[in-house]
Order: structure tokens, then sequence, then C-alpha cells
């Protein structure tokens, strides 16, 4: 049984409505409703009946709802309380990552890394970007890997956590490279049938960032759906065999894949969106100091970071702060790192 499936419940019993419970999760609703499901199974009693409109509990859910308050109550005061008793010498980092950045992006980036810092043992938690977000605020991993946008911030609290902008990555349309090199769908092809559409979940981070896309472009185009997936790798392989026209992170279009996928924008700039790669830490305290490790990495990364980038990765981070407000919050920024 995991931690989040009570978190799930416990939503759903709020909100009465699997919609709201998964917009609530930031998940799609076919996941969301799979892992009620597998809580029921572990359970071995339904929670939920799904033959009232709106959503209601079971008599059986009804109790376990009490059960579940309780049950997630204890269990982050035990973590919290195990937190403080960690032993001092700890070697292991724990990172927690969104699927796309830990397979395209951490790699590379851990093995320069290491290259200056020297190499440590990592414990790696491939999650979707909410659950990676709640991982770090329920204590659950030491470094948080993800990405960042305006319209869709990560909202951890700047009094707790310290952040480091590590890089950029542009979202963009791509389709099987014809032998002549050019996309064999294109957004351009405004006299195209309607374009064969390889999507995400509506509720994941890719998602929401196809529709800010869309949105910004005016898109008039129709366009057919032939597959919806969670899973950025698995947008890519259907992208890869034909099946039509994604969005996909230029991370993921590199070596050998580059030559069998060309961009489908036309190098227009409207048809592509950019985001932050942040790394979080929660700031050390005289009560969770944290392991001395993850403080030493975070003093070299962020010596590394403003040798190469000075305060550009700041600035970037801070969209619509005015100057005065901007300049306060990097001197409390760098006064944290």
């Amino acid at each position: 049984m995991e931690t989040k499936w009570l978190e799930d419940f416990i939503c759903l019993a709020e909100t009465q409505s699997f919609r709201r419970a998964a917009d609530a999760r930031h998940v799609s609703q076919p996941a969301f409703s799979r892992r009620i499901q597998a809580l029921e199974a572990w359970l071995g009693a339904e929670l939920v009946d799904r033959k009232a409109l709106p959503t209601r509990l079971t008599p059986t859910g009804k109790a376990f709802y009490e059960q579940a308050l309780d049950m997630l109550s204890q269990i982050n005061g035990v973590r919290a309380e195990m937190g403080t008793k960690k032993p001092a010498v700890q070697t292991a980092i724990d990172f927690a990552a969104p699927h796309t950045l830990s397979l395209n992006y951490m790699p590379q980036w851990l093995t320069s890394v290491q290259k200056g810092f020297g190499s440590f043992p990592v414990r790696l938690l491939n999650q979707n970007v909410h659950d990676a977000v709640m991982t770090m605020v329920d204590g659950g991993c030491d470094l948080l890997l993800c990405y960042h946008h305006p319209r869709q911030a990560v909202q951890l609290d700047t009094g707790r956590y310290d952040m480091l902008v590590l890089g950029r990555e542009t979202l963009r349309p791509y389709a099987r490279r014809l032998e002549d090199g050019s996309p064999e769908f294109s957004v351009l092809d405004q006299e195209a049938a309607p374009l064969p559409f390889l999507s995400y979940s509506p509720n994941t981070f890719f998602g929401r960032m196809i529709e800010l896309i869309l949105r910004q472009t005016r898109c008039t185009l129709a366009f057919d759906k032939r597959y919806e997936t969670d899973m950025a790798e698995g947008v890519k392989m259907m992208a890869l065999q034909g099946q039509g026209l994604a969005f996909l992170p230029e991370s993921m279009v590199a070596g050998d894949v580059a030559d069998r996928l060309a961009p489908a924008d036309g190098g227009r700039p409207e048809w592509s969106v950019q985001m932050d790669i942040r790394l979080y830490r929660e700031r050390p305290t005289a009560q969770r100091s944290g392991k001395s490790t993850v403080s030493r990495l975070w003093t070299y990364l962020a010596d590394r970071e403003h040798t190469l980038h000075g305060n550009e990765s700041m600035q970037r981070s801070m969209p619509g702060m005015d100057t005065a407000a901007a300049a306060k919050q990097r001197q409390q920024y760098v006064g944290a790192c």
C-alpha cells in the first residue's frame, strides 16, 4: 500500500468527484481511478459507490475515511520523528524526479557534477511532477529535480526551500523525418486533413504545456487524437513509428533520434514553450540539518551555477517581480545557499 493512495482517497472523499479529485492531485482521471482501485484491492473492499451520482462512499468507505486520516497522520508523524534521528554519516543522496528528466537529463548532468564534485551513491524516485514535489514536501527525498513554468509553477515556500535553475528545456512538435529531411506532419500545413496527434493525459505537466502552446498560437488546426499516455517516452516511440505528431522536450530528441524525428513547427517560436529545469532542497535548520553530503553538494552546485551563469538563473526564476523585490529575494536566496 502506498501513502499516495491514502491521500487520493481522502481527496476523493472530500471532493465527491473523481474529476475534481484528479485535478487536485494533478494526475489524469484514469490514473487516479487506477490508484483508488489499487487501494480497494489492497483492502479487499469497495470504498466508492460507482453507481451513485454524485460520487459517494460506501459504508465501508465512510468508516475507512476516518482511519485513513489517522493512518496518514501517524505515517507523517513517524517520518518527521525518524528524520531527526538519522545517522550522522550518510552518503547516499535521494532524488525525486519526473520520468522524462530522470531518463534524458539526469544521467548526463549527474556525470558532469560528479566529475567536479566527486562520486556519491544516488537513489532515484521516478514519479510524475506532482508526486515528485509532494515527495519533497513530505520529506521523502533530499533533492527534487523538476520542470517549472510560470503558468504551471512549482508551489514551494521560498522561506523553507532553496532553489537552483540548472538549465532550460524547450517543448516543441516533432514528427517522423522523411528522406528529404522534412517532417511527415507539420503544424504549418493548414491544408492538411486533421493531423494525427499523439497526446498526453490532460492533467500531466506536458499536457498543460501543450494547452498553453495552442492558446498562444490561437490554433485553428484540427487534431485527430490517435494516442494518449502519461509518459513522454511512449509518445516518442509512437512518433518514431510515424503514428502522428508529438510534442517532445528537446532532450528526448538527441543522438540517433534526431536523425529520425524532425521539428514540425518550421522554427516558428509560438509553437514552442521554454521550461526551467530546477533543483530544490529543504533548507537546513538546527532541528533538521539534513545530510552533510547534500549540504556540500548544494554549495558546490550553487557556486558552479553562479560561475557559469552569474545572476541570470536567479532573474529567470522570478518572472513578474519588480527590481527591488527581485533583489531582496536574490539576497535571501544567496544567503540561504
